[in-house]
């Protein structure tokens, strides 16, 4: 009798417990369910040509990336000396790798604070920002007082950058760096016009540098990347505004992109150490700009019914769609190098370059991934995978880099390092660069 008791009990307080729960659930508020709406820059929107997609191509930083580009800077920022300058130190005591022990030149200076504007310092405020300015201020004492005559900004030579890249590094990546900075002056009209001032007495140093096949005067190991860069710093002189010699401009292109047969595959390695790598990846810088055209005219072509939708780009195809003979070829070929050199440079093979890491490598893995983001190239995050995990792994304790052959500048190597892994910072600069 007990026994039923109870379990009459028990069930009565279990009902009353589900109940209890049952109306505890019900009493908390419905959630209504928010309708689909299209995220910007839908695929859908994209399609339709409702807006562009270059938005899709910036890529979150990874937090052990952005950890590693923090140890980076704030190694590189101790390494500043009074002067306001970096320096890589001579050719012949690559032994002295203490960046506090080595002179000061305008090639390292002017990597480090490009890397350094990459990754996110201003001239306003915020970390690092009077390392950058001062910095900005030596590279603009070094120009000012350089002689007009000289085809470089700076007196000392056999430095590692020179020795290695060329003689006239200094001015060429002085004037990238100078034109990196001046979207960041318009609040400062007084010093953006003494920035300009500078950066045309580089341009015009360059273009007296440059040989009659578009090379730049004065090659050092790898003298096919101080040509390279070169290429770069007129392309981004001209794209703001300053007064770029077209025909000098064009001849640097040639030449680059005459150091990669596409039909071969074979690589002109004469001014690059004999290594493959720099070369390609200045056959693919100098094409991404022209390239780029190329795809989006056929494209824009294909989309207003002048051009069926498996038509592939050729000269024969330009011709269609109104280039001229001569400007079809010279684009056409520039696709064509773009698109094979590009798969060339990333090669394992090829990446490998000298067999272990220099300054060199580290420069051509720049060039190769500028050029995708510049040519909107889908692929470039993948490359950025792969790049960046390579970096990381070789980082050293402090948060330094080191070159193990020809550059071997832990100053130099660690901004060229930073530059690479701060890439996305510049994914919308590099891309209007392309399209300008």
């Amino acid at each position: 009798m007990k026994a039923w008791r109870i379990s009459i009990v028990m069930v009565l307080l279990l009902g009353a417990i589900l109940l209890f729960a049952f109306t505890f659930r019900r009493a908390e508020p419905v959630k209504k369910r928010t309708p689909f709406v299209p995220p910007k820059g839908c695929v859908f929107q994209t399609i339709m040509g409702e807006e562009s997609s270059y938005k899709h191509f910036i890529y979150k930083t990874p937090a052990n990336v952005q950890r590693a580009v923090d140890r980076g800077l704030s190694w590189i920022v101790e390494a500043q000396q009074p002067n306001g300058g970096w320096g890589a130190g001579g050719h012949r005591r690559q032994d002295i790798t203490n960046p506090h022990a080595v002179q000061t030149d305008p090639a390292t200076t002017a990597m480090v604070a490009m890397a350094m504007l990459r990754s996110g310092a201003t001239l306003s405020g915020g970390p690092h920002s009077k390392n950058l300015r001062r910095a900005l201020d030596h590279l603009l004492e070094v120009v000012e007082s350089s002689p007009p005559n000289s085809l470089n900004i700076t007196a000392p030579t056999g430095t590692q950058i020179q020795t290695k890249l060329g003689s006239n590094i200094d001015v060429i990546m002085t004037s990238q760096f100078l034109s990196n900075i001046q979207s960041h002056l318009d609040d400062a009209p007084a010093l953006q016009a003494r920035v300009r001032k500078s950066q045309a007495v580089c341009v015009e140093k360059i273009q007296r540098s440059q040989d009659g096949n578009g090379s730049i005067a004065g090659s050092g190991w790898a003298g096919v990347l101080q040509s390279s860069f070169a290429t770069n710093a007129l392309e981004a002189a001209e794209a703001n505004g300053m007064a770029v010699d077209k025909k000098a401009l064009d001849k640097a292109r040639e030449f680059q992109k005459n150091n990669y047969n596409t039909k071969t595959g074979d690589v002109n390695t004469d001014l690059g150490a004999g290594i493959v790598l720099y070369s390609v990846t200045g056959s693919v810088r100098a094409s991404a700009k022209e390239a780029r055209k190329v795809e989006e005219a056929v494209t824009k072509a294909k989309r207003e019914g002048k051009l069926s939708e498996d038509a592939t780009p050729s000269a024969e195809i330009l011709q269609e769609i109104g280039y001229a003979k001569d400007d079809a070829l010279q684009y056409a070929t520039a696709y064509e190098v773009y698109q094979s050199a590009k798969v060339e440079a990333q090669r394992e093979d090829v990446i490998s370059g000298f067999g272990n890491n220099g300054g060199e490598e580290f420069l051509s893995y720049l060039q190769t991934g500028e050029s995708m983001i510049i040519n909107r190239d889908e692929s470039w995050q993948t490359w950025y995978d792969n790049m960046s995990g390579r970096i990381l792994k070789i980082q050293n304790n402090d948060g330094s880099w080191q070159g193990h052959h020809c550059i071997t500048s832990p100053v130099f190597c660690t901004a060229t390092c930073l530059l690479i892994l701060a890439v996305n910072n510049d994914v919308d600069s590099l891309m209007e660069l392309g399209g300008k």
